[in-house]
């Protein structure tokens, strides 16, 4: 008896979808209201209407914020190996900094090395990008951790290395990946040590 109302159960669900699969075969779309729109321009083209230097406008070309990076990070490291520190690159690691700078032995002593994270930007840029792992490693290792920004503009014009010691008061919160900093007020903090 079990097995006939099972299957009286099933014919009526079969029905029933089938029903539902009819109706929305028969389904047609109407016209389209417009109720508004949008026009997108790009804040470079803006920039660039209104006769702003382009080197100060931020940019989506993946290969100009390459070299960009490129550039600070050859800066940085030929200042420190000016100061006769060895210079290794371990941006490609992703441990939070990109240079490794191990400074040069003193009185028979290896000095502990320090980890440098490279920020190229364009001059006149207001902001820099910091990762929840920079930030993370630089309060982790204190004195060892030393953020740089260079500025590198047209021509490949470079200014810097400055050097910003201990960047970072505090964590992100635990769902932040990344955050903005005023390059001003890092160059401030620059300027009080």
């Amino acid at each position: 008896m079990k097995a006939n109302d099972a299957v009286r159960s099933l014919q009526t669900r079969l029905e029933r979808r089938k029903r539902e699969l009819e109706g929305q075969a028969l389904v047609q779309s109407s016209i389209p209201i417009v109720l508004g729109g949008a026009l997108v321009i790009p804040e470079r083209l803006l920039a660039e209407l209104r006769g702003e230097p382009l080197s100060q406008t931020w940019t989506a070309d993946a290969a100009a914020r390459a070299r960009v990076e490129r550039l600070a990070m050859l800066a940085v490291t030929r200042a420190e190996e000016a100061r006769g520190n060895v210079v290794k690159d371990v941006s490609a690691q992703k441990c939070g900094w990109d240079l490794t700078v191990i400074p040069p032995v003193e009185q028979g002593k290896q000095p502990a090395s320090r980890h440098v994270e490279v920020k190229g930007r364009a001059p006149g840029a207001e902001t820099v990008t910091i990762t929840s792992n920079e930030v993370h490693q630089g309060l982790n290792q204190g004195d060892k951790f030393f953020l740089a920004l260079v500025f590198v503009g047209e021509h490949d014009a470079i200014d810097g290395p400055y050097y910003i010691y201990a960047p970072f008061e505090r964590p992100l919160a635990w769902d932040d990946v990344s955050t903005n900093k005023s390059v001003s007020d890092l160059l401030k903090a620059r300027n009080a040590d």
